[in-house]
């Protein structure tokens, strides 16, 4: 009884540590999504390069407006070494594609279904940035692409 009166204070904070989330710091490739192509990305392939993950959807209008963005820095982006996807999140696949019928896209949309990556990252909303660093680790979030992307993808080298 003297033992657990002596652990209760440090096992009480680590269960508040794991029940308000903040264990979820976890690296990206712990999930698998499927793109709009049905084929699955596993994110931990992507390690040793900077990850750009852009959370969105379709009835979104400020989401619209990120995605034209996106859709327009994509080219300098690769060309920088970064990987970049859209994620769209809680909406079935059907939608999605129709969404984009006759729209050009440069970049992979990968499909959240169930809102999982979402929560790892604890999404308050969209349209949300999620930033990776080479190792898979948040670096940042943001509502629109900062001008200093590219800044905070590289600040460690």
């Amino acid at each position: 009884m003297r033992t657990f009166i002596k652990f209760r204070a440090p096992l009480f904070m680590v269960l508040i540590w794991l029940v308000l989330g903040f264990g979820k710091g976890a690296l990206a490739g712990e999930i698998i999504l499927n793109n709009l192509s049905g084929r699955a990305v596993n994110l931990s392939s992507y390690k040793g390069k900077p990850v750009v993950l852009f959370f969105w959807t379709t009835w979104c209008p400020y989401c619209r407006q990120e995605l034209k963005i996106l859709n327009q820095q994509y080219s300098v982006m690769t060309k920088e070494g970064i990987v970049v996807f859209g994620v769209n999140v809680n909406e079935p696949d059907y939608k999605v594609q129709k969404f984009f019928k006759g729209y050009q896209l440069n970049f992979n949309i990968l499909l959240d279904k169930s809102g999982l990556l979402a929560n790892k990252y604890n999404l308050l909303g969209v349209p949300t940035y999620v930033f990776l660093d080479k190792t898979g680790q948040i670096i940042s979030q943001a509502h629109s692409l900062p001008d200093n992307y590219k800044s905070l993808l590289f600040k460690n080298e």
